[in-house]
């Protein structure tokens, strides 16, 4: 999974998971015995196999799933996808803790911090969508990527995905070369008859002519789903930001878009991309 598809929502829940796994090693509740020779004691989460299975390692293999859920769309358990099922986790672990401190007296850190934890991991799983500020990306785009991989909003390297320094304005002619919307690539000739391509292409406007599509490079901001062309309500990979793709045809307000890896699907959401 590249990490810079992660949003601020899924930091969000990766922490509290940590939080909570720590909680589970930490005192449930403690008893001072009366009588002579007792003495006080404490158990954690890790004693109790009910405890451990209901609260601490659902919550935490809720929010893997919900992680996995992002990297594998599509995958389902019982019927739900992935993230759906991990959401219901983390439900179900915050459910269990709260009905558990208020049924125990001496409640310990380890069920006060549990409670919080799991209050947390499960209100970034059900908001984590649907706020705008956890759906930012978690990682600043600023700064060059490892690799000569792109960022979003900066001047792209060489290498797959690469849009080229010099390119025609959006709509105009492309050049020989599969996917390549910029000058011809190293290696290859350039067009025979340069006056008759200059012909070819639309008037100074940059605008293309009704119903011609021209294939460009583009990138998104956040990390979107991309659907099959079949009209499939599952998505079959997700766009991430700070990588570059190829859109090679548009479907009204969509665009079909082609993966590193050769797969094409419908990207429905296209607000904010960055053409290249």
């Amino acid at each position: 999974m590249n990490i810079r598809s992660l949003t601020r929502g899924d930091g969000v829940v990766i922490g509290a998971a940590v939080v909570l796994f720590i909680a589970s090693f930490l005192d449930l509740s403690s008893y001072d015995c009366q009588g002579i020779g007792c003495s006080r004691y404490s158990t954690n989460a890790w004693d109790s196999l009910t405890f451990l299975m209901s609260i601490y390692l659902a919550g935490v293999i809720g929010a893997a799933l919900v992680i996995l859920g992002r990297a594998m769309p599509g995958r389902k358990v019982a019927g739900l996808d992935l993230g759906q099922f991990g959401v219901a986790l983390t439900v179900f672990a915050l459910w269990t803790v709260f009905w558990t401190i208020l049924d125990v007296s001496d409640a310990g850190a380890g069920l006060i911090l549990g409670l919080l934890a799991a209050l947390v991991l499960a209100g970034a799983t059900v908001a984590g969508p649907l706020v705008p500020a956890l759906k930012a990306p978690l990682l600043s785009p600023a700064g060059p990527a490892q690799g000569g991989q792109p960022q979003f909003g900066a001047q792209p390297g060489q290498g797959y995905g690469y849009p080229g320094a010099q390119q025609p304005p959006y709509g105009a002619q492309p050049s020989q070369g599969y996917g390549y919307p910029g000058a011809p690539q190293q290696g290859q000739p350039a067009p025979a008859d340069q006056a008759q391509a200059q012909a070819q292409q639309p008037s100074q406007g940059g605008a293309a002519p009704a119903g011609d599509f021209t294939p460009f490079w583009f990138a998104v901001p956040v990390a979107r789903p991309l659907y099959g062309e079949d009209g499939s309500p599952n998505p079959i990979a997700e766009l991430a930001p700070g990588t570059w793709y190829l859109a090679v045809e548009q479907r009204g307000q969509s665009l079909v878009a082609q993966t590193q890896d050769g797969r094409r699907g419908v990207l429905q959401d296209t607000t904010g991309i960055q053409r290249g």
